[in-house]
């Protein structure tokens, strides 16, 4: 096993573990991801359903982006009329392992990074009263304005 510094370049800028993380930086591809490995492949209708809170585009650009990404395969159908639907590529289904350890951690972090964030904004507000707002991520995903 060699000396941690010289690991480092395994997470510089132009790294390729860094297209792990870019891969699913979008909030919603991960859930996408994640839907269609427990339900196996979908209709966007479905997904829609299944998932719920999700406007139709932003469903549709996440699965263009995953599609893009190759971790989802559309599969359209010679119907009338037309239907596709999306299926976890190997590479989509080799991501679940991460994912499952990503939330792990987050069962186990999530309220001390919530804590962390509403300590800093505290400190931040009083410092700077009339300060810009930053958008926080909140348990349930949704994004809100919270002082800088």
């Amino acid at each position: 096993m060699g000396d941690p510094a010289d690991r480092l370049d395994d997470f510089t800028s132009d790294c390729r573990a860094r297209v792990a993380f870019e891969v699913l930086a979008n909030r919603w591809d991960s859930v996408v991801v994640f839907t269609i490995a427990a339900y196996g492949p979908m209709r966007p209708a479905a997904l829609l359903t299944r998932i719920g809170g999700i406007r139709p585009k932003v469903l549709n650009d996440a699965l263009r982006r995953l599609e893009y990404n190759g971790l989802v395969q559309r599969r359209p159908y010679p119907e009338a009329p037309p239907r596709v639907d999306y299926a976890l590529t190997e590479a989509g289904g080799a991501l679940l392992e991460p994912m499952r350890a990503m939330g792990a951690w987050a069962t186990r972090y999530a309220d001390a990074v919530l804590d962390a964030q509403e300590r800093f904004e505290v400190r931040e507000a009083s410092a700077r009263p009339g300060a810009a707002r930053r958008r926080r991520i909140t348990l349930t995903g949704n994004a809100e304005q919270q002082p800088q």
